[in-house]
């Protein structure tokens, strides 16, 4: 015979969990749209929506994978800059794997680079600048016009 269980992830009232719920909205700036479907979202409050539930049962952790893939450079800033704060205000460890190097020099604290599966640096975005890894290098500053971005930067 099977038995079903109910899994609860937390004790809270239904009007504690809709206050929370519409807090995190409200955190991302996205009060008021609970009641949309995906499809009435923009890709920009699509990604909001992705941090509001996975800030809800306030957790100690936050993961990221490519939180900025699909959106245009102004919208990936604001969801930089959410995410950061979102980090700050609720203590939370965030890790975030990305290839947006913008965001990677922004909001980046401690960051790991991997190269064929391997960690191959870590560091600080400042010690990005100065380090000498090759491969590290050349898949920062691949372009040239990142490659004199860091040559000027360095002088």
């Amino acid at each position: 015979m099977f038995v079903s269980r109910s899994i609860c992830f937390t004790h809270k009232t239904y009007k504690e969990k809709l206050e929370r719920v519409n807090y995190c909205l409200e955190r991302v700036n996205l009060a008021g749209n609970n009641t949309k479907y995906p499809s009435e979202l923009s890709g920009g409050m699509q990604k909001r929506v992705g941090i509001a539930r996975a800030i809800v049962l306030e957790p100690q952790y936050l993961f990221c994978d490519e939180p900025n893939s699909g959106l245009d450079p102004k919208t990936s800033i604001l969801i930089d800059e959410l995410i950061s704060s979102i980090t700050h205000e609720n203590n939370i460890t965030t890790i975030i794997n990305t290839h947006d190097m913008n965001s990677v020099m922004e909001i980046g604290e401690n960051i790991c680079f991997l190269h064929e599966g391997q960690l191959e640096w870590s560091g600080t975005k400042d010690e990005v600048l100065a380090s000498e890894n090759e491969n590290l290098q050349s898949f920062i500053f691949a372009s040239p016009f990142l490659k004199r971005l860091r040559k000027a930067a360095l002088k």
